[in-house]
């Protein structure tokens, strides 16, 4: 399993608007692409995505921008992942039948590998992220002294 460049931008975009939350401040495409170095189109169109399914949410006017749709503890990285890549509502089992015993039981054991993986990032949530990134900004701080 690989994480895409356009589910790695959405997660980062996503990471940017938690650690300004406690503001209630709406970040502006510019400012979280150039936080996260993300081109301002792509980050467009992901932002638009993510607002469709709720995760974020838009503010226009002079101080407009994103905002989080939901508190951070409740969106899953899962969540996010499904909304980028299009998974919501199709199951893995749309694979061709296989044709062999062998081939089935690759597909089992695939189907058990994408399941572990989903329940790890269910596991997951946006302040989870947050808070990782935060412990390991703190030990990169103490390790320069």
């Amino acid at each position: 399993m690989e994480l895409s460049c356009k589910s790695e931008y959405a997660l980062l975009a996503l990471l940017e608007l938690t650690a300004h939350y406690d503001e209630g401040e709406p970040l502006q495409i510019r400012q979280i692409a150039a936080q996260q170095n993300i081109p301002d189109r792509y980050l467009e169109q992901l932002l638009a995505t993510l607002r469709r399914a709720g995760l974020v949410r838009s503010q226009r006017g002079a101080k407009g921008g994103y905002l989080l749709g939901r508190e951070p503890w409740k969106i899953t990285l899962l969540e996010v992942i499904n909304c980028i890549e299009g998974l919501d509502s199709q199951p893995s089992e749309v694979m061709r039948e296989p044709k062999s015993v062998e081939g089935m039981v690759v597909r089992e054991i695939w189907q058990e590998a994408g399941r572990a993986a989903d329940a790890v990032l269910q596991k997951y949530t946006l302040k989870d992220l947050a808070e990782k990134r935060d412990a390991r900004r703190q030990l990169d701080i103490m390790y320069y002294i």
